[in-house]
């Protein structure tokens, strides 16, 4: 797909235009990216016109959608990336399915209140234009009743997968023109034990995929009624978003001092419940994250009766400009408190926790970093709340391995360690952490432990770009990392680092999909998203079920 050039003039009877981006060969995460900021620009004004990204996916890839598919990728590991085959998850219906060179492949971004489609009948019509552009080939190709896609002789020809937000559908459909056959037989394709063919195998020679495309625009034209069909500027990216426009420079947006945007300012909630919580924590001498780094969420989660204990004291070892915990003065920092663990779970008992989340400073200057007295309050708190979840988000005890294994060996149920920023941040805003050295720690976990569900955080708005932040996501997906959460910075006081930009909250649900699809279990991101925020919905969303361990259930 090399010179695509369709301009289709407008047709009587509708108002509404499709815009088609030729991104000609493209590897799938990439696509995926441009899909997501198109969705989120479709959603966020009603009179965004409809668009189509048009890709052939170089490197080939497996996408595996929301229906279980176990037993569906028939190759190991070894062998795909011998034949140079990624496999990826895909936020789509649908399940097990290959994409590659010489497959035309098109994801529509469409509000189907534009086009007068409900879902049922907006598949039906994609399928539609699909055989009529094989009809203009003389391929004779048909549905299959209970099957979606189009089929020839009994085998699949074209797959459509598609998800909805908002009304919004995104995804799409496959139509092999002339793919390698053979990597379908590395699958069961869409779960079913049926054929695959292609246009060219049908046809007995080459088609140029090209003439397909403009084929098929027209199709879509007479199908769904598109006011006009256009080609987008090939040399402008297709996004509007500013903010999101990938640069070697940090975006920023600059607001006045003092003021923050409508989507940063919070309720206060109504109640007693914040008074008992912070009296009870008072009276036990106790810590926590909430008061400490002081978090906006605070009057809300006290509201709920939970709170995110602070163990091993209230002043660090380290001076992150980040961060509102007391650091370093000089002075030499007390020893851990004997008493603490048991008096953190007598806070969860009379709190009625069912997840508990422990933190702490950093203590460079225990020989353990504290991991013994982290081992000591998980061992307490599940002496007295034997079916809690317990998630400890701990410091990265200078990569100690014999002190991961300390605290591994108490069996956590989640291990959370945060990266906080994108490298070249970290010298300023983390300057006794390595970003390296937290990404080996997470990594190091999941590999020895395999059994602990692993978990990272990430703060947007001190100036990074969009490229920046995907990359980590990358490399935490890369250490095993299961479950992320992604929120704004807000300084805690003005000698902490400014913040360079307020991030809009269709950033976050992008960066949210974004992070489903590269294959994280769990995702948090918005704006009030801290990494211990809503930590037990999180967990119970995506990790329990009535199958699932006593800690997950009533």
């Amino acid at each position: 797909m090399t010179s695509l050039q369709v301009d289709i003039p407008a047709k009587s009877g509708s108002t509404t235009d499709l815009v088609c981006h030729n991104l000609r060969t493209m590897a799938w995460p990439q696509a995926m990216e441009i899909q997501n900021r198109l969705l989120h620009e479709v959603q966020a004004d009603p009179d965004s016109p409809a668009r189509l990204l048009l890709v052939q996916h170089d490197p080939p890839v497996i996408t595996t959608g929301r229906r279980p598919c176990d037993g569906q990728i028939l190759a190991g590991r070894e062998q795909l990336a011998r034949e140079g085959i990624e496999i990826h998850a895909a936020s789509r219906g649908g399940a097990v399915t290959y994409h590659g060179p010489g497959q035309l492949v098109g994801y529509p971004v469409v509000r189907l209140s534009g086009i007068g489609r409900t879902l049922r009948t907006y598949i039906h019509d994609l399928e539609e234009a699909i055989i009529r552009t094989l009809h203009h080939f003389k391929i004779e190709a048909q549905r299959l009743p209970g099957l979606t896609g189009a089929w020839v002789n009994g085998e699949k020809i074209a797959a459509i997968g598609v998800a909805v937000s908002r009304w919004v559908a995104y995804h799409g459909f496959a139509l092999n023109v002339s793919p390698n056959l053979d990597h379908f037989g590395l699958i069961v394709p869409c779960g079913l034990t049926k054929g695959v063919t292609s246009m060219s195998k049908c046809l007995g020679c080459q088609v140029r995929i090209d003439d397909v495309a403009t084929v098929l625009l027209e199709s879509m034209q007479d199908v769904f009624g598109f006011a006009r069909i256009r080609m987008a500027d090939r040399e402008t990216p297709p996004v509007n978003n500013a903010s999101f426009a990938s640069s070697s420079k940090p975006t920023s947006l600059k607001m006045p001092r003092g003021r923050l945007p409508q989507w940063l300012k919070k309720p206060l909630p109504a109640g007693s419940s914040g008074s008992s919580v912070q009296n009870l924590l008072a009276k036990l001498e106790l810590s926590t994250i909430c008061s400490s780094a002081k978090c906006p969420n605070i009057g809300e989660c006290f509201a709920r009766r939970t709170a995110t204990f602070l163990i091993l004291g209230n002043k660090c070892s380290r001076s992150c400009r980040f961060c509102g915990v007391g650091g370093r003065t000089g002075e030499k920092l007390p020893p851990p408190r004997p008493d603490e663990p048991q008096a953190v779970a007598e806070a969860c008992e009379k709190l009625g926790l069912r997840h508990v989340v422990i933190t702490s400073v950093t203590r460079d200057d225990l020989p353990d970093g504290g991991a013994a007295h982290f081992v000591a309050t998980i061992l307490a708190v599940r002496n007295r709340l034997g079916r809690a979840a317990i998630e400890v988000l701990t410091p990265d005890f200078q990569g100690r391995t014999d002190d991961l294994d300390t605290v591994l060996a108490a069996n956590p149920d989640i291990f959370n360690h945060n990266v906080e920023t994108v490298p070249r941040l970290h010298p300023d805003i983390r300057p006794q952490a390595d970003y390296r050295r937290s990404l080996n720690v997470l990594k190091y976990v999941k590999t020895h432990r395999p059994d602990i569900h692993t978990k990272s955080g990430l703060m947007v708005g001190l100036g990074e770009t969009l490229d920046e932040i995907l990359e980590v996501m990358r490399d935490l997906r890369g250490a095993g990392c299961d479950m992320l959460t992604i929120g704004q910075y807000l300084p805690p006081s003005p000698v902490h680092a400014p913040v360079e930009r307020f991030v809009e909250p269709a950033e976050f649900a992008l960066l949210e999909d974004a992070g489903r699809i590269m294959g994280f279990a769990a995702v948090a991101s918005g704006p009030f998203i801290r990494s211990s925020y809503m930590a037990e919905q999180l967990f119970r969303r995506d990790f329990c079920s009535d199958t699932a361990p006593a800690q997950c259930r009533e």
